[in-house]
């Protein structure tokens, strides 16, 4: 059975910047994720959900030296542009001189730098396709899916909001799980003639009482959209002529910008939004970290938003 100092489970944003931290400490670090290694692999259709960077984040970024690459990334977005029923638009800025700025990164690149990091820090080892099965919080054994099994003095759960090492050790935890009515999913505005068919330097938001579509910009000069809506509106839509009738109804401005509409909407999966709140996050040699302690986010599967 494999010895090491710190377990940390689950790869994404949360569970490697800790293991970076932890190994510049002089600690031994094994992070278990579940998936194929992303950057070989590849990122899930409809899951690569823009970020939006904030100081916060920067300063998380900065303890290990990713916060001018990140930038260098990365587009400011300077205010929020309201996009009305009728297509009419309204900018409103976050800060009162214009130049403060929110920033737009994809997901998935962030994760592939932080990844990228992590292997770089000595004593520190990513191991791949390791789903986890149970933790034993008294001896700091970890069993997994294929049989194997590890031990580590501490285990971290970085693993997100349906967290692995968070079921294995909730008996007599006050656990809170509490599933929206709403779900989200991914479109894309793609480049227009070379050039942005939007404002880069703004997130776009179509806001219609209880549900809503945002639009964040990336490098390629494309737009990451993100539909929250009640569950049962989305399965409604179940052609595309009912996807397009809907569109040119609630979103008409937004249609003539995306060529492929229809069909990405058909294919993309609807994910789910769950409200994670949970106590005690320490027990034994176990401790949970970001969505797998306290989340409200949605549900992508693997460990996501703790400093971000």
């Amino acid at each position: 059975m494999a010895e090491t100092t710190v377990a940390v489970v689950g790869a994404g944003l949360a569970g490697c910047l800790l293991a970076t931290l932890l190994g510049r400490r002089g600690l031994a670090v094994d992070v278990y994720e579940r998936r194929d290694d992303p950057r070989r692999a590849g990122a899930e259709r409809g899951r690569s959900i823009n970020l939006a960077i904030s100081a916060r984040g920067l300063d998380a970024l900065g303890r290990v030296g990713l916060d001018e690459r990140t930038l260098d990334d990365a587009l400011p977005m300077r205010g929020r542009t309201l996009h009305s029923p009728t297509g009419a638009l309204a900018y409103q800025s976050y800060s009162a001189d214009g130049t403060r700025a929110i920033n737009s990164i994809s997901r998935a690149g962030l994760n592939h730098a932080l990844l990228d990091r992590a292997e770089q820090t000595p004593g520190v080892r990513l191991r791949f396709g390791h789903r986890l099965t149970g933790v034993d919080a008294d001896t700091g054994e970890l069993t997994f899916d294929d049989g194997g099994s590890a031990r580590a003095e501490v285990i971290l759960g970085a693993d997100g909001a349906y967290s692995a090492v968070r079921r294995s050790i909730q008996h007599g935890m006050d656990l809170h799980q509490d599933f929206l009515p709403h779900g989200y999913k991914e479109l894309t505005i793609p480049a227009r003639d070379g050039e942005f068919a939007l404002d880069p330097a703004s997130l776009h938001i179509w806001p219609r009482g209880a549900s809503m579509m945002i639009a964040l910009p990336n490098t390629d000069r494309s737009f990451t959209c993100t539909l929250f809506w009640a569950k049962a509106d989305f399965a409604a839509l179940d052609t595309p002529e009912r996807v397009l009738a809907a569109f040119r109804e609630h979103y008409p401005d937004a249609v003539p910008l995306m060529p492929t509409l229809a069909a990405d909407y058909l294919a993309n999966p609807v994910g789910s939004l769950v409200t994670v709140r949970c106590e005690p996050w320490v027990r034994g040699r176990v401790g949970l970290v970001g969505d797998a302690a306290l989340a409200i986010v949605p549900f992508f599967g693997q460990g996501a938003n703790c400093a971000f």
